[in-house]
């Protein structure tokens, strides 16, 4: 089974950085992240391919960069220019070549002053 190890949440200043790690196992397809704010649904915020294929939320385009090491199978998101709007729960999120989606526990991200 894939198993996933989420790090790098934390609370940050406006205009802050933060860099969010998610190591996994197995042959993967694609890997990502979601967010969910407290009383929104879960939404996507970046995904990217075995390939290196990224696709972004508007919301993060040119702020957040996805990226991942095939040899670790881990992929990373990191975030620039943090705003309060990004204040949500991150999870990591892999996609097997076979089998179901697999998500990582969470991790608190907050921006505040």
């Amino acid at each position: 089974q894939v198993q996933l190890v989420e790090s790098g949440g934390g609370l940050v200043q406006p205009g802050g950085s933060l860099r969010l790690s998610c190591a996994a196992s197995g042959s993967l397809f694609s890997m990502g992240w979601y967010r969910q704010a407290p009383g929104k649904q879960r939404e996507l915020v970046a995904t990217i391919t075995s390939e290196g294929s990224t696709n972004y939320a508007d919301s993060v385009k040119g702020r957040f960069t996805i990226s991942r090491d095939n040899a670790k199978n881990t992929v990373y998101l990191q975030m620039n220019s943090l705003k309060p709007e990004d204040t949500a729960v991150y999870y990591c999120l892999a996609q097997p070549m076979v089998g179901p989606l697999y998500w990582g526990q969470g991790t608190q991200v907050t921006v505040s002053s």
